[in-house]
């Protein structure tokens, strides 16, 4: 069962969605990533460490179809995507339910896995 950080795999989401049209650089989201947690005081995990993951994570969510395109010219979410990205949205109280929920999963980026988890109502935030 695969454990995911679902941090990084927020922010590059969400970078995927503010930066459409853009070259991708996930080594840099993840740097943003350390540098954001050592800010607010946790203990971030060491930046090589975030930036094979996001490498690993952006091959995983474009493979699994949470987003499409290339990274020269940037990514777009997919509707699973958007849905991700919802469900692990931090901004939103109580937000560490469905990271639990997904969690709880054999893999939860597993793309039938995911879209059977997505349609459960209580799932959502």
């Amino acid at each position: 069962m695969p454990t995911y950080n679902w941090d990084l795999i927020e922010r590059l989401l969400h970078k995927v969605q503010t930066t459409a049209g853009q070259a991708f650089d996930s080594a840099g989201h993840a740097e943003e990533l350390a540098v954001t947690q050592a800010a607010e005081g946790a203990t971030p995990v060491p930046v090589e460490t975030l930036k094979a993951d996001a490498a690993r994570y952006e091959g995983l969510l474009r493979e699994r179809g949470f987003i499409q395109g290339e990274p020269a010219s940037g990514y777009q979410l997919t509707a699973n995507g958007a849905r991700l990205l919802a469900l692990l949205d931090s901004s939103i109280p109580d937000s560490e339910h469905p990271r639990d929920v997904l969690d709880a999963q054999e893999d939860a980026l597993d793309p039938l896995t995911f879209v059977e988890l997505a349609a459960k109502p209580q799932v959502a935030p």
